[in-house]
Parts: structure tokens; sequence; C-alpha cells
């Protein structure tokens, strides 16, 4: 016997953190809602954001912190449904939380406790989630609505939202599903790469950095367009924390990255004011007191780092001062989307309401969340606009 077609008012595909957003707040305006996603359990990519804490917001927003075609497409949703109304929301289920540096929110506890506040907030609402729904095809029928086959059965709904993410961390279940159904009913997808991501080095820098895997400093980082103020991190691949993270995002393939390792120091004049005053101290001990010693011998090299100070000309001490605060560097390229956070590029945003998250292009199909051409820096700014847009798409589904 055939199975028989679920019918649904509205079905989101995806139980993301914007899937989840858009599907209580539909189901408050009384909407019969249901979620379908391919996993076994819903929020995967939720619960292990912010190392398992969640980074969930940033307690400064702006459409200055997203990358998209179209900049100011973010404006509208991230200002009707705020960092703060987020913040009321876990305030009201008296979930603990701090903050850390460059104003990022995370859970005290763990990210468990944002999942179990959404899926909370489902349940209050008659929310049906069906998991473990491969979703094989979707078509629009004659009379409006859409037809959505999947390994378990078919269903049939009068409005289609897809959260399906991005592309970043495949094994998470990342799949190119939303780019595939925005393609397929006419929309125009900007080119996805990875952002968010570390760097993979050159065959000689790989060489050259190999012993500094798991050192972190305290740099700037920057290309011809933007600079982050954040750590790096050394790593047995290339280079990763923070700031290299975040520059990943603005990083053309082929470009070179500047690093200033000390960004608080003039190393000239803190060299030359030390030779004056203490001519034979080795400039491995006068540096050492503000870098790591293995990342001078890396950088500099062991006969340099053996000087005396005494030893070393002016022309030498230019040179230490550009290698150490204008550190040059060509990545190689990234790790990819194996370990990216992010996916860069997606659906055109020309092609969506800034205040609705609907098509322009087909009535009653809705794109929330990292499938739209909008990314976000580090920080809790992508949970952000995850937020944002499935709270703008739940208003009106």
């Amino acid at each position: 016997m055939p199975n028989k077609t679920v019918q649904t008012e509205v079905l989101i595909i995806g139980a993301s953190a914007s899937g989840l957003m858009c599907a209580s707040q539909a189901g408050k305006r009384g909407r019969k809602v249901m979620v379908l996603d391919h996993a076994s359990k819903p929020g995967k990519k939720i619960l292990i954001s912010g190392g398992g804490r969640c980074n969930f917001s940033n307690y400064d927003v702006s459409a200055n912190n997203y990358i998209s075609h179209n900049p100011h497409f973010c404006k509208s949703a991230l200002s009707r449904f705020s960092q703060w109304d987020f913040i009321a929301m876990i305030n009201e289920y008296q979930i603990p939380y701090h903050e850390r540096d460059h104003g990022q929110l995370f859970c005290d506890n763990s990210a468990k406790d944002i999942l179990e506040m959404l899926l909370s907030e489902c349940e209050k609402t008659g929310v049906e989630l069906r998991l473990k729904q491969n979703i094989e095809n979707i078509d629009k029928t004659d009379n409006n609505t859409f037809s959505i086959n999947t390994s378990q059965g078919k269903f049939q709904t009068n409005t289609l939202v897809i959260a399906t993410g991005g592309l970043s961390i495949p094994k998470m279940g990342a799949s190119p599903l939303g780019f595939k159904v925005a393609e397929q009913f006419g929309h125009h997808i900007w080119p996805t790469s990875a952002g968010l991501v570390p760097f993979t080095l050159q065959k000689y820098d790989k060489e050259k950095l190999a012993t500094l895997s798991g050192i972190a400093v305290d740099c700037i980082v920057s290309n011809q367009r933007i600079q982050f103020r954040e750590n790096i991190l050394f790593t047995h691949r290339g280079l990763s924390g923070p700031a290299i993270l975040q520059i990943s995002s603005y990083w053309r393939a082929g470009e070179s990255i500047n690093i200033n390792l000390l960004p608080d120091h003039d190393i000239a004049a803190l060299l030359n004011t030390r030779k004056s005053t203490q001519p034979n101290i080795k400039l491995k001990t006068v540096l050492a007191e503000v870098l790591p010693k293995r990342l001078l011998l890396s950088l500099l090299g062991q006969q340099v780092v053996d000087s005396s100070l005494q030893e070393i000309s002016q022309i030498q001490i230019s040179q230490i001062s550009q290698q150490l605060q204008c550190w040059e560097i060509k990545p190689n390229g990234t790790e990819g989307y194996r370990t990216a956070e992010i996916t860069l590029g997606g659906i055109d945003c020309n092609e969506v309401s800034s205040k609705t998250m609907q098509s322009t292009k087909i009535k009653n199909l809705y794109f929330i969340g990292e499938v739209v051409d909008v990314s976000g820096w580090l920080g809790g700014y992508n949970l952000q606009w995850a937020w944002s847009s499935g709270w703008c798409a739940g208003q009106v589904v």
C-alpha cells in the first residue's frame, strides 16, 4: 500500500539554528509546522559551536560584521530580531552565559542549553520534528503547493523553508541541498568557498615553521582590504587561531598576508635603546622578553639570534624589525570545508526579501541562515544571523 502523503502548512528543511527558530515562531502564530532533517539528531552544529559552549551571539552586532555581495541585505533582519532579543529569550530560560573578548557571548554550561531551549519552544507550539529524512526531490505542483519526497515518505506543504546551511564541516552532515533547491527554482548562486578556516602553507614555510606547533601569539594580521587583531596559532598543518580565521574570509588565492607579531612594540627603537645600554646582551635574550624563543629561531635563524646587539648593524635591526612586524607570508591554500566554520557565497540576496526571507521568484519559498549569501565574522555573528533570519521568516510563513 503506497505511503499516504503527509500534509502540513509550513515545512522547514533543516533542524538547524535558523530552522528551529523559524519553526518555533511560526508555531506561535498557530501554524501547522513540520521540520525535516536527514540527521539522526537536531541542531548538531549548535552543539559544536564555541567548543561546545555555543558562542550564540555578540554584544556588538552590525552589518559591518558580515560579508555579502549585498552588504545592506542583513540590516533589516538584524534590527528586527537583534542580539538583545535573543539574550532576552535565554534570560527567560535562565540560561547562564558570559562575555569573552570582543563582546563574544558563550553559555556557562553547555551548548545543549540553547538547543534544549529551541526544542522546548518548538514543542510548546506543536512543531513536529521528523529526523532521518533524506530529501529525494522537491516539486511545485499545479495548485501552488510543494511536494517533497524523502526516504521516509511524501510530504505536501503550502510554504517551504530551506534552512539547510552551507558546505562547512561535512562530517556534521553538511550538504549542497539548499543551493540545489535554489538553482532548481531559478535562483542565482554566488560561488561558494570555505570561510573562517585555517591556512595551509607552502612547502618551504611549512618546513621552516614545523617546530612551532602549539605556539599562540597576539598579532595584527592584515591584507590590503582589512586587518584583525587577535591570536594566531601555529599548527602542524599551517596557521590557525582567531586572527587567521577572520582574515581567511577576506583572502584570495595567491595573495600574501602581513603579520605584525608585536603590535604593541617598536622593535627598532627597543633594540637601539638596549644596544646603547647593554651592547653585549644577546639578541635572543632581549627578544625572548616579547616573543617565544622557538619562533625567533625559526624566523631569524640561529646565527642572528645568537649575536650580541653590538654585532648587529642598523641595516640588520631594520631587517629584524621588518621580519617581526611586517612578516609577509603567502598561504598555499586553506584547509577547506573540512574545518571551515562557514561557507562564503550562496543564494543571491537580491532574489530574496530582506524583510521576510521569501524568494522574489517563487511565492511561499523561503531561504534562511547560512544558505543565503550572508557570512559573519568569528564571534557569534553567524548564529545571530541564523536567529534573526529564522525569526523574520517565522513571522510570515
